[in-house]
């Protein structure tokens, strides 16, 4: 193919990656090159299996060099790294004459934001993140709804994600809140995007509870006031998700009335990339909102069960600040 991009990805071995590297093969490019510290990418194999894999950055850094001195120059690098990786692997596809194209988080700390603009500007290159539930049917439809209200109406709403992890989370990198961001960073931020993305922006933020395996709050925005219950703790699943075997439930109940959207995800990280492709990726700008409530919440000192809390709180034991 004439117009074929040619992408290298880091973080090939998470298991996020296989989304990517299918969005990279459905879209009709090419992947010359990955790296991860692990070798267990087998993975690659159903989609590129010519590509070039290392296990050491040095030696992937010098391959893209030499690909780039011999007159083969990378369009994407996407990055599937952890969390706190992710503002160095963006510069260094951008140093490496390539846009990025980076998994949420985008970063952990707002002012990193300002440090990628000044170098997505000095380079000419674009810093591309993944926000998929954008483009989820349901969500893009209640979005145009809630734009198209003319009254001014303040809608209620209850977001809560269950997504049970064992042992194994909490001894990865993914445990340690220095490397993910913590629970609202790791596993709420695309919420948080979307919920900011459709009921505009943060007047107040409350914190009743923030453990290292559930968080819950408040957010006041401009058009919602929103409860939200985050949880890794497979005794918060409600007992019918349980009795299907199941480890995972998302609820959003908008005015009390549930607001369904189970399905539709399989392929939002490809329709992700064609949008990209066609110059139509979500940027700096775009991932600033949910980067800045996320950093808030991770700073922040919760106040108990006060005010207006999420129904899941009277579950836990909090201690109530003094």
């Amino acid at each position: 193919m004439t117009n074929q991009k040619k992408f290298a990805i880091i973080g090939v071995g998470g298991y996020i990656a296989v989304r990517h590297l299918k969005a990279i093969k459905e879209t009709g490019n090419i992947l010359l090159a990955s790296l991860d510290p692990s070798d267990s990418v087998g993975i690659i194999d159903s989609y590129f299996p010519d590509c070039h894999f290392f296990v050491e950055f040095e030696r992937f850094d010098r391959h893209v060099d030499k690909l780039r001195r011999s007159g083969v120059q990378l369009d994407y690098v996407s990055i599937c790294s952890p969390n706190y990786l992710h503002d160095s692997h963006i510069r260094f596809a951008l140093r490496s004459g390539a846009s990025a194209i980076c998994e949420k988080p985008l970063v952990l700390n707002p002012w990193n934001i300002d440090a990628l603009d000044e170098i997505e500007k000095e380079y000419n290159k674009k810093i591309n993140t993944i926000l998929q539930l954008r483009l989820h049917p349901v969500l893009t439809s209640l979005k145009k709804n809630i734009d198209t209200n003319a009254e001014k109406v303040i809608h209620d709403l209850d977001l809560t994600y269950i997504t049970s992890r064992g042992n194994w989370y909490f001894n990865s990198w993914k445990g340690d809140i220095h490397k993910s961001g913590g629970i609202a960073t790791n596993i709420g931020i695309h919420f948080f995007d979307m919920l900011t993305w459709i009921f505009g922006g943060v007047k107040k933020s409350v914190v009743h509870l923030l453990q290292f395996d559930k968080a819950s709050g408040y957010l006041e925005l401009e058009k919602a006031r929103v409860r939200w219950f985050l949880s890794l703790d497979y005794q918060d699943l409600p007992a019918p998700v349980k009795e299907k075997g199941l480890r995972t439930y998302r609820s959003i109940v908008m005015d009390k009335t549930e607001i369904e959207f189970s399905e539709g995800f399989t392929d939002l990280h490809t329709k992700s990339y064609q949008e990209i492709l066609a110059g139509n990726g979500f940027g700096l700008q775009d991932a600033r909102p949910s980067v800045d409530i996320v950093y808030q919440i991770r700073n922040a000192l919760p106040v108990g069960l006060k005010g207006d809390f999420h129904e899941l709180c009277k579950k836990t034991k909090i201690q109530q600040p003094i």
